[in-house]
This record gives structure tokens, C-alpha cells and sequence, in this order.
């Protein structure tokens, strides 16, 4: 047991433990499973703290190892969290009915919150840069956990191949390679998230508003100037996807006919993405959370929608059950 007291440890790996969880995140693509693998990586560096060397590694790089080693080791049995777009073809009918995937781990977005922190700080450059964005970790759940790790930490993280080799007990040549092939997959990825606008663009601020205000008075039409023509929207827990802009107004149209046309939007952040908490009215006039919304939007448009209805993402985004 490390000699160390609890509060001593607490002040030292405070400071990294934000870009810990979103590093957890990345390689898991849930936050609740990136909680529960930050506080492994802490426990375990706990009991190994009388170990720790400061003259072969910084804290900083000590903790991201054993977070990584844990991470891989929990992915061993587990499988990948996809969107509905990585799992099954796209929808062809916007009003049929929506088909759940019960047991489907799925891909969960991840609250700006967790990890804002001082612009000016490093740790916070590292968990921006775009290394959040639903699309690259949707990607990267596609990838080998090994070869998901060194992409990660080479290109996030910018650590050198022999320290990434060091982490990960593999050769040089071996992390190399595996880079190689892990950009090769991503390429797609990246060249379609040049042009996302950040959440605080005046552009995206404007569309996500007009957004709020068409939802809120169950306007269909409004919605066909803010989404581009080959809008793609998905909501998880359902396998059902479509793709272009007519199919996307066809099913909030259903959603209106179906759930009524009282609804209430408040703006959320997620993946450094724009967003929306949508809250719908029983017949009582209480507005209950319904879904949670990840935007995709470009000087075009919105050009992705993903919709989540978990109450594990409500939970960590600290939605209340009932919008006062």
C-alpha cells in the first residue's frame, strides 16, 4: 500500500484527472463506463503510487499509462458502442415504427461539462482539438482496442512512437504500423469534420436557436432551411436511420403527430458539438425529458443528427427528469 496519504494523492492527480475521463471516453465511448475506468486507473495507481518513478516519467504520463493499460484491458470483454449508421442499412420509410436495440451497448455522447476547464490550461487544448466529436469516436470504436489506443495517443496526445510503444509493450515498428492503418480508416472521418462549426460560431449559434424555435412551435416547414440536403439523423436506442432532408422532416412530422406538439428545448453542449435537451408536455402541461440531440452543423447546415433517449446520458448530462 503507497505510503502516500489520501489527501496527498488527491491534490497530485487532481489536476489530470478531466483529461483522464475524456481519455477514458475515447477508448470506451460511454461516459459511464469512462467514470468507472477513471476510477480503476486511480485505485490502481493508488496502490502502485510507492512504485512511481518521477525520473523516467512525469505523473501525468505515469496515470495516462496505467488509464490506457485499463481501458484495454476492460475493452477484452466487452464490444464496440456503434450509432445505428455503423450498425445497420438506413431506413427507407420515416414513418414506420421505430425498432429498439435493447441490448445494444451503445455510443453515448459526452458532456462539455465534464471537461471544461481554463482555456489557457494544456489539459483542456488536449481534450479539444475535435478529438471529442461524435464522428472521430464513432470511427474509432471500429478500430482494435490496441490500434484504437495508439492512434489516440500518437494523435491526440502527440506522444512519441517509443513512449506510445513503451505503454503499450510493443515495438516501435509495431506502433507504426498500427498508426498507419488506424489513419487510413479515419481519413473519411477527418476530411468531413473540417468543416463543423464550433458551438460558439455566430453561424451555429443561429442555426441551433432557429432550431429550438421551430421545435418549440412543432413547425415542420422551418426545419427545411436549417438541415442540408444529405442531412443524416439516427437515434439510438432505435436501429432506424435516414438519410436527406425530406425523410428527416417526414419523421419530425410524425413525431409530431404522434407526440403532440408541445415541447420544450433548453441548448446543451456535447463531443464540443452544439445540442439541444428536448422536453415534451403530458397531458397535464409537465414537460418530461424526452431525447437528447448532438448536432453536426456546418455554414451549410445541419448536416448530422443524432438523437439519444437514455436515461444514463440524461443522468450524466444532468438533465432533471421533469423541466421547471
Amino acid at each position: 500500500m503507497s505510503s502516500v496519504t489520501t489527501a496527498d494523492f488527491e491534490v497530485r492527480t487532481a489536476p489530470f484527472q478531466r483529461e483522464l475521463l475524456a481519455h477514458c471516453y475515447r477508448m470506451a465511448g460511454s461516459v459511464h463506463d469512462a467514470e468507472d475506468l477513471l476510477q480503476e486507473t486511480l485505485v490502481r495507481a493508488w496502490r502502485a503510487f510507492d512504485r512511481y518513478d518521477e525520473t523516467r516519467a512525469s505523473l501525468r504520463t505515469w496515470l495516462y499509462r496505467i488509464a490506457t493499460n485499463t481501458c484495454l484491458t476492460e475493452l477484452q470483454s466487452r464490444g464496440r458502442r456503434p450509432l445505428p449508421s455503423g450498425l445497420v442499412a438506413r431506413g427507407d420509410d420515416p414513418e414506420a415504427p421505430l425498432v429498439r436495440g435493447e441490448e445494444v451497448p451503445w455510443l453515448q455522447p459526452f458532456p462539455d461539462a465534464m471537461t471544461r476547464t481554463d482555456p489557457n490550461d494544456p489539459a483542456t487544448v488536449v481534450i479539444e482539438r475535435g478529438s471529442l466529436r461524435l464522428a472521430l469516436i464513432a470511427a474509432l470504436q471500429f478500430l482494435p482496442a490496441k490500434q484504437r489506443a495508439v492512434l489516440i495517443l500518437r494523435d491526440v496526445l502527440a506522444w512519441s512512437a517509443a513512449e506510445t510503444a513503451e505503454t503499450l509493450q510493443l515495438t516501435t515498428a509495431a506502433v507504426n504500423s498500427a498508426l498507419q492503418r488506424a489513419r487510413a480508416k479515419l481519413a473519411e472521418v477527418k476530411l468531413a469534420e473540417d468543416d463543423v462549426l464550433e458551438p460558439d460560431d455566430p453561424k451555429c449559434v443561429d442555426f441551433v436557436n432557429r432550431y429550438i424555435d421551430a421545435f418549440e412551435r412543432a413547425d415542420v416547414a422551418a426545419f427545411k432551411e436549417l438541415l442540408t440536403e444529405d442531412v443524416l439523423l439516427e437515434m439510438p436506442p432505435f436501429y432506424n436511420w435516414f438519410v436527406g432532408r425530406e425523410d428527416h422532416l417526414r419523421f419530425v412530422a410524425r413525431v409530431f403527430q404522434v407526440r403532440g406538439t408541445d415541447w420544450r428545448v433548453v441548448p446543451i453542449a456535447a463531443n464540443g458539438q452544439a445540442g439541444i435537451a428536448v422536453y415534451r408536455g403530458d397531458d397535464e402541461g409537465v414537460h418530461r425529458i424526452h431525447t437528447l440531440h448532438v448536432f453536426t452543423i456546418t455554414a451549410a447546415g445541419i448536416t448530422h443528427n443524432r438523437v439519444f433517449q437514455d436515461d444514463q446520458v440524461f443522468a450524466a448530462f444532468g438533465l432533471s427528469a421533469v423541466l421547471d
